[in-house]
């Protein structure tokens, strides 16, 4: 019989691409397996997955508004609905194993499976676990986690530390410094800052980089400046032979191999990358998601000397002597490399689908 798998995760990117990755592996190993997505009807989800070359289901869910909203009064009428039609799907699909990456349709999809006594899979990327998968954590056969600790979340004998998946060009760099430097149309000469913000963009890194050109100038480095598709238009005309604004990087490989240093948001894949690539990293969370958890993320690297955080209401009095330290001294930069690779779990998407397939043959 053919291996069957439902996949439910979405609402962003840091739950739909570890999705899209554990699938892709789960058919390298099983090529004739079926997979079904079932994500949230109005969220990037509906898009992604399918030009990943996956059906995709859509529920009509959303979550609780932190504000007081008309759109909470619905909410309970949604989730009755998406019980439902999650309990219809898992009956026509028959699933083997039921995955859950985190997003509002997680929760009643892997709520359904659970009471067909269809095993359950929780992929936690943060390392403060998300209202959806604590909520799913009673009824999930594993739980596998990015971060240490997360036993004051989740029951401690279902917790497997398996890293994120990331993307495979990323686990190996091919790719060289000098080679990096010539397709970007970069200096070989001075040492290059890499900015992420993230695909959108991030409006205080944006704004600190902008009000920074004269003072990374002076310390004679060249910058690679993702600020984001929102921001491209504001800040393209900072755009110079040292100071390269793009809106978007596609092949982050090049970039991260072109780099001596990078500032980046603390998302849960962002830091699993920068884990890999082992550059010396200042990290400036995002407070502005859910449990802060972009802080909490970059703590837990931080606290291991691996990576600089400085958060967004520290910028104007840490920043300018935070970077003076870090470019003045090799032997930190090197320290902060040495130690956030040591962080690196480059086999994380494989040993998640080792725990899935170890369900499959109990079952």
């Amino acid at each position: 019989m053919k291996p069957k798998f439902i996949i439910s995760g979405g609402g962003t990117g840091g739950h739909i691409y570890p999705a899209i990755a554990i699938a892709n592996e789960l058919k390298r190993r099983f090529q004739d397996a079926e997979f079904l997505f079932v994500g949230a009807k109005d969220r990037m989800e509906m898009t992604k997955v399918p030009q990943a070359g996956y059906k995709i289901e859509g529920l009509w869910i959303s979550g609780l508004q932190r504000k007081l909203s008309l759109k909470n009064f619905l909410f309970p009428l949604k989730l009755f609905h998406s019980l439902n039609k999650s309990r219809q799907i898992i009956k026509k699909f028959n699933p083997d194993v039921v995955i859950g990456t985190g997003g509002y349709a997680s929760a009643p999809l892997l709520k359904a499976a659970s009471k067909k006594n269809i095993p359950c899979v929780i992929q936690e990327q943060n390392s403060v676990a998300g209202i959806t998968n604590k909520w799913l954590a009673k009824n999930a056969a594993k739980i596998c986690v990015a971060y240490e600790g997360m036993e004051k979340y989740f029951p401690k004998s279902k917790i497997r530390l398996t890293g994120n998946p990331v993307r495979q060009d990323l686990i190996q760099i091919k790719i060289s410094k000098e080679d990096a430097r010539k397709k970007l149309e970069l200096s070989h000469e001075n040492m290059t800052l890499l900015v992420l913000g993230g695909s959108l963009g991030a409006r205080t890194i944006n704004e600190l980089i902008a009000s920074h050109l004269e003072f990374f100038e002076k310390q004679q480095l060249q910058l690679l400046w993702q600020c984001g598709s929102f921001y491209y238009e504001t800040y393209k005309k900072h755009h110079s032979k040292t100071v390269k604004v793009v809106p978007y990087i596609d092949e982050m490989n090049t970039a991260y191999a072109a780099s001596d240093l990078i500032i980046s948001r603390a998302g849960a894949l962002s830091v699993s990358e920068l884990c890999l690539v082992g550059k010396p990293v200042i990290f400036i969370p995002s407070p502005n998601v859910a449990e802060d958890h972009q802080t909490h993320n970059a703590k837990a690297i931080a606290e291991k000397n691996a990576a600089v955080l400085i958060k967004e209401n520290e910028l104007n009095t840490l920043f300018k002597d935070t970077f003076l330290a870090l470019i003045a001294s090799k032997e930190k930069r090197e320290e902060l490399s040495a130690n956030i690779k040591k962080m690196a779990k480059p086999n994380a998407t494989k040993e998640i689908v080792n725990e899935i397939v170890a369900l499959m043959n109990i079952k």
